[in-house]
């Protein structure tokens, strides 16, 4: 681990607010969590009982595309923004498990998940934990502590796992994802989810007003078109824009597993 790790032990976490890595970590039956977590994904579970299958469904899919990547693709670098908390199926489990020698960066905007994430990673060979936004692109791949690890004179796979939903329109998350990938050289990847409430106006009130209630925006009114945009300029993989469970799963009915819909894809730079 890099030298921040005695910055990151001095973090405070809140749990008075509900923080998006811990809800997440909920989703998927871990125990980095707090009640006040749980109560939101409850309320939103309230109108949707399928919310905690999709989360599994999205973890699933970056677990399919994480290992065709480390195994067909030979990616041996991984670049993931807006983690959340590393603990349920995580990046450098699947790869690593693969390849020792993978690499990983997670980033994620939220200082209590540095904190949780360097105690559970402390010791690990080959990843580093980065305080970011994708929001804020230059200042993610201008980190030192990432230059170190990953090296951008080889492919690079660029996770972008349900967490642009969280980013407004005003804030050009279409411009953000297009610099990042410009970043990265021929032969890497861009892995994307996003939720799409776009044709669920019912359950789109309903989760907008919980999240309101904490203030906190979701961006899910995108369409699936809108959500294609992301990849503009590289070449998608097979099946293409689909929902997590039609991404290369096993099943040969995928099921739908909630109301929610969210978009999946992975995508080459040439």
């Amino acid at each position: 681990m890099s030298d921040t790790s005695t910055q990151i032990d001095t973090i405070q976490i809140d749990t008075t607010r509900p923080g998006l890595a811990r809800m997440y970590d909920y989703l998927l039956g871990g125990s980095e969590n707090h009640l006040v977590d749980r109560t939101l994904v409850d309320e939103i579970a309230a109108t949707d009982p399928g919310v905690f299958a999709a989360a599994r469904a999205n973890r699933d899919f970056l677990i399919r595309a994480v290992t065709h990547l480390t195994e067909e693709a030979g990616i041996r670098q991984f670049l993931d923004i807006g983690s959340g908390l590393p603990t349920q199926d995580n990046v450098h489990a699947v790869a690593q498990a693969i390849d020792p020698a993978a690499r990983v960066v997670y980033v994620d905007n939220d200082p209590t998940v540095a904190k949780h994430a360097e105690s559970l990673v402390r010791g690990e060979g080959n990843i580093e934990i980065v305080l970011g936004d994708v929001s804020s692109p230059q200042g993610i791949l201008d980190d030192p502590r990432l230059r170190r690890l990953i090296d951008f004179d080889q492919p690079v796979a660029l996770l972008l796992v349900a967490v642009l939903h969280f980013v407004p329109d005003s804030g050009d998350p279409w411009a953000a994802v297009r610099l990042l990938v410009d970043a990265l050289p021929s032969g890497s990847y861009l892995v994307l989810s996003h939720v799409s409430l776009a044709e669920l106006d019912e359950l789109a009130d309903t989760t907008d007003r919980a999240f309101e209630k904490r203030n906190i925006q979701l961006n899910a009114n995108r369409t699936k078109a809108q959500i294609s945009r992301f990849f503009d300029g590289l070449d998608l993989l097979e099946p293409g824009l689909v929902e997590t469970t039609q991404w290369r799963s096993a099943e040969t009915a995928p099921r739908k597993v909630s109301d929610m819909v969210i978009y999946a894809g992975v995508a080459r730079k040439n």
